[in-house]
């Protein structure tokens, strides 16, 4: 007889948990698209919005996922032919490499592997050898999804600035905005994509791309914008319908206002990433007290290359893929499947999403399940998981 039937947990790396004020916003007649309260609010996510990446520079909104968010820095700032250097640490960056291929522009691929953060030394070698500045931008992503590793951003930007070099800087924060601790301009990021669906807190369905100057005067001379994708008439748009290049997101924007308000006016964006960062060492604190003495591993071993986002997990073997099927027929939770990892770790491999609308009880839920999964399949674990979740969690 399963224990699954009641509220069932989404406990994946995205979409997150959606609050049910969110939903609740979103749940109304479609309102007026030509005037009214609607464009006022929009000037006032566009605003808020700014305000979460730390940026006094350009957003502009896309009705897509993550995916549009990557072509439209792309087209907006490349054309054909040119070379960039991506830097792989787990699945997405080079997703984004193979839609920049896709576009006819040129990578050049240093990949860090599953379970390592970007080495910026080798970045500064690979910059001091294009003495011919033929690299156009360094792409990487702040979280990747798969691997669950943090880069370092402000490194980048000192890598860059101290080879001389002019490549823009982009990140790739789609999984990690409103999570983890970012600075745009402080931290010298010329283009930022992220989506609405993980720390923002609202249905998939809406991606943003944050731009400084340095990343618009690209635009001048890029061959590969088109209308669609252009950031120009959305982030500075002479009639509202220009935001979106066509008819509004209308419900998704309600949904996003309230996500805002919860994230900037109410609980604080500095609160928002202590409750992440609190919430994530109980994992790690969880699955090292497991480990002791078994195959269970964090996949990240630096703590301070780990994400307050997501956690992926290593148990060897097949036990990921079975403590998954049993959470999820059993306890009515679903953990996010392994991405990226090589094919033959696989099925050892499972992924914790702990990122927006998620506060304590919530995580020791998913902890405590997970005990009870690895006790009812046999899965070999160390004593005192839950007791060292619950001590992060009680120093808060």
């Amino acid at each position: 007889m399963s224990l699954a039937n009641g509220r069932h947990y989404l406990a994946i790396p995205g979409p997150s948990v959606m609050p049910d004020r969110v939903l609740q916003a979103m749940h109304r007649a479609a309102p007026n698209i030509y005037t009214g309260p609607l464009v006022d609010m929009t000037a006032t996510i566009v605003e808020d919005l700014k305000k979460v990446a730390r940026t006094r520079h350009d957003v502009a909104i896309y009705i897509a996922n993550g995916h549009g968010a990557w072509e439209a820095a792309l087209t907006n700032t490349l054309s054909r032919g040119d070379r960039i250097l991506i830097l792989g640490t787990g699945r997405f960056c080079q997703g984004w490499g193979e839609m920049a291929r896709g576009l006819g522009i040129e990578t050049e691929v240093i990949d860090f592997g599953f379970r390592a953060k970007v080495d910026l030394d080798r970045v500064a070698e690979t910059l001091r050898a294009d003495t011919d500045h033929c690299i156009k931008a360094v792409l990487a992503v702040q979280v990747d999804t798969a691997s669950s590793v943090k880069n370092d951003i402000p490194g980048l930007r000192r890598v860059l600035d101290d080879t001389g070099h002019p490549a823009l800087l982009f990140s790739d924060n789609i999984a990690c905005l409103a999570v983890d601790e970012f600075h745009m301009d402080d931290w010298g990021v010329d283009v930022m994509v992220t989506g609405c669906q993980k720390g923002l807190m609202v249905p998939p369905g809406m991606a943003f791309v944050y731009f400084n100057d340095k990343a618009d005067a690209a635009r001048e001379t890029a061959n590969c914008v088109t209308p669609y994708w252009d950031w120009r008439p959305r982030a500075n748009p002479a009639l509202y319908y220009q935001h979106f290049c066509g008819t509004a997101p209308t419900h998704h924007l309600y949904g996003l206002r309230e996500a805002l308000d919860m994230i900037l006016h109410e609980e604080g964006l500095e609160a928002v990433w202590h409750r992440h960062a609190v919430l994530a060492r109980a994992v790690w604190a969880a699955f090292e007290a497991w480990g002791q003495g078994t195959g269970i591993a964090l996949n990240i071993a630096d703590p301070t290359a780990r994400s307050h986002a997501v956690t992926t997990v290593r148990m060897g073997g097949v036990a990921g893929t079975r403590l998954r099927h049993w959470l999820e027929k059993e306890a009515g939770i679903t953990l996010g499947i392994p991405l990226g990892a090589p094919e033959e770790e696989a099925n050892g491999i499972f992924r914790i999403g702990h990122m927006g609308h998620v506060n304590a009880h919530m995580v020791l839920g998913v902890l405590s399940s997970i005990q009870a999964g690895m006790v009812a399949l046999g899965i070999p674990h160390g004593p005192g998981g839950l007791d060292a979740a619950a001590e992060v969690i009680a120093k808060g």
